[in-house]
């Protein structure tokens, strides 16, 4: 689709340049991405439209600290992670 893709165990995790080179977008449940949005609102926002109610976040990587990606990025991997607890 014109933009790197991260997987783990077949399934999407992350996407870099989307939907713009200058973000990220990130899969998480709406819990989730509630909790980023609100704690970094200048850096996490809910992707527009159907996805983004389901949890995609889009993630504007000039704001972002370094260490609340590595976070959001950690339990993106673990919701898409094979054998998860759900």
């Amino acid at each position: 689709m014109g933009h790197p893709d991260f997987r783990v165990g077949g399934r999407i995790f992350a996407t870099l340049a989307y939907p713009r080179t200058a973000f990220a977008a990130l899969m998480l449940t709406p819990e989730q991405q509630e909790l980023f949005v609100r704690t970094e609102p200048k850096t996490f926002r809910p992707v527009p439209g159907g996805w983004g109610k389901k949890g995609a976040t889009q993630v504007e990587l000039r704001t972002a600290k370094k260490a609340a990606v590595r976070e959001a990025l950690k339990v993106a991997w673990s919701n898409r992670a094979p054998g998860r607890k759900k």
